[in-house]
């Protein structure tokens, strides 16, 4: 069954909780989404509200989906970028889709929906995301149209001895 999407909901409490638990689940399964496993909701609160912040203030928008029991199932954050020079493209954050819901396309419609908002913004040309290496995450970005521009070797420590590439990718929307 298809998620449903919509940009820029309210952010009720049943949203804050049910992204809150998006993020746990999906970190705790070993999703690369700024955190290692085991994490808590608590621990991953302040991120949370930070990208609230961003919302509020203007520089982040947030694209949700929610399953057909209106749980939440899918999230990204499109953030502009705030250096003068570089205000024609933003930034992806956060990518997920809840483990229940993977191998069904709906990372592909996420992200195709974060495209469909991202063409919305304002001055906005490509959109760009960082990803993990060593996952396979830049082959799905891949098919979804991104191109990786850039990989710094062993920028992300997961655990020590386990270092992974940072690798951007980047959209052009035009």
């Amino acid at each position: 069954m298809p998620l449903t999407f919509t940009a820029d909901p309210d952010i009720t409490p049943t949203l804050r909780d049910g992204i809150l638990d998006l993020w746990t689940d999906v970190t705790n399964a070993g999703g690369a989404v700024g955190f290692v496993a085991p994490v808590t909701r608590e621990e991953i609160r302040p991120a949370l509200l930070r990208q609230f912040t961003d919302m509020a203030e203007g520089r982040s928008r947030l694209v949700v989906g929610h399953d057909e029991e209106n749980r939440v199932a899918a999230t990204a954050f499109l953030t502009r970028n705030t250096h003068p020079l570089m205000t024609h493209w933003i930034w992806l954050y956060t990518v997920m889709v809840h483990p229940r819901h993977q191998g069904k396309g709906h990372g592909r419609d996420l992200l195709a929906e974060a495209g469909r908002t991202a063409r919305t913004m304002e001055g906005v040309e490509a959109v760009r995301l960082g990803c993990r290496g060593g996952l396979g995450l830049e082959r799905f970005y891949a098919s979804c149209g991104y191109k990786e521009v850039g990989r710094v070797p062993d920028a992300i420590r997961v655990a020590p001895g386990d270092d992974r590439d940072d690798v951007i990718m980047h959209l052009t929307l035009r």
